[in-house]
């Protein structure tokens, strides 16, 4: 790995611009107008049961202004997928034997919500995408993305339906037919823990990160896509609460070296602390070449600003 060589190579008043939010007015009507669109009496599913909600960069303030999509989920309550593989056999098989199987398939709930947001906003704005319902921007709104979810629960104990301990969170399907399990809420439930806990330094240090990946893909050192938000926001989370002093250029110098000397990360967490960080060929962590591309570009970036 890199090695941070220097407390002041990138000049606080650099760090303190970066650790700014981006658009919030914009973003907060986004989301409104998908919010209505997706509560619309008209809606095909309005009989049903589902609650909406933010996740992502806006809806954690960890945004920056070169982020654009507002991240929309919509979750089906009705029904929910599961995950058994923390239960002994025979709990497993009780609570296979407590509940039958939903009268909504996911796959129809999907369908009439892309109906929904198309005549909220129109087919030529409306596209499927891999993971989500993309909405086009306009002159009025950010562009969105629309995850379309049923409820998930991972399991640690099961007696009984009046007595059991899981994990609430979300499962979805990618345009593969993966499904993807993941636990929005205590991903933003610990991010807003830690930047309490660190005195609120946390989700400005995330924005001087995410602006410095920018930088780096804008350069060309690194590829688009390689450091997702998500995975930034997990990196971050683990770094102990002490290295984020109150100067910006301390701060960022104590976590990149920190980084450097922690030399076995295969023990991070994501910031939901369901799973970890780094993990090869699974939709819901990093890959470890992916990630320790990123720490090595911070690091050279930081050493070489001029």
């Amino acid at each position: 790995m890199e090695e941070a060589t220097g407390k002041m190579p990138i000049p606080s008043n650099q760090l303190e611009t970066w650790s700014h939010p981006g658009s919030i007015i914009q973003s907060a009507q986004t989301y409104a107008a998908v919010k209505r669109a997706l509560e619309a009496a008209s809606a095909p599913y309005t009989d049903r049961t589902f609650t909406v909600f933010l996740q992502g960069s806006y809806g954690n303030d960890t945004n920056i202004y070169a982020e654009s999509d507002v991240d929309v989920v919509i979750r089906y309550d009705g029904a929910f997928y599961y995950d058994v593989s923390q239960l002994p056999a025979g709990q497993a098989a009780i609570r296979d034997q407590a509940f039958g199987p939903g009268d909504y398939p996911y796959d129809d709930f999907k369908r009439h919500v892309q109906t929904a947001l198309t005549t909220a906003f129109g087919a030529a704005a409306v596209t499927a995408g891999t993971k989500a319902i993309k909405i086009s921007a306009n002159s009025s709104r950010r562009s969105a993305d629309v995850v379309v979810a049923f409820e998930h629960l991972r399991y640690h104990r099961f007696i009984s339906t009046a007595d059991d301990n899981h994990v609430t969170g979300i499962s979805f399907f990618d345009s593969a037919g993966m499904r993807i399990d993941n636990f929005p809420d205590q991903h933003s439930e610990n991010l807003t823990a830690k930047h309490q806990a660190t005195t609120n330094r946390f989700k400005p240090t995330i924005r001087m990160f995410k602006n410095m990946r920018k930088k780096l893909v804008d350069d060309n050192v690194i590829e688009a896509g390689i450091a997702p938000s998500y995975y930034i926001e997990g990196l971050l989370y683990n770094v102990p609460n002490d290295k984020f002093v109150w100067d910006e250029s301390g701060r960022i110098y104590n976590i990149l070296k920190w980084l450097e000397d922690t030399t076995d990360r295969s023990k991070f967490l994501c910031a939901n602390e369901q799973y970890y960080l780094f993990w090869e060929n699974s939709p819901t962590s990093w890959p470890k070449a992916n990630g320790e591309a990123f720490i090595n570009a911070v690091t050279q970036l930081w050493n070489t600003w001029a």
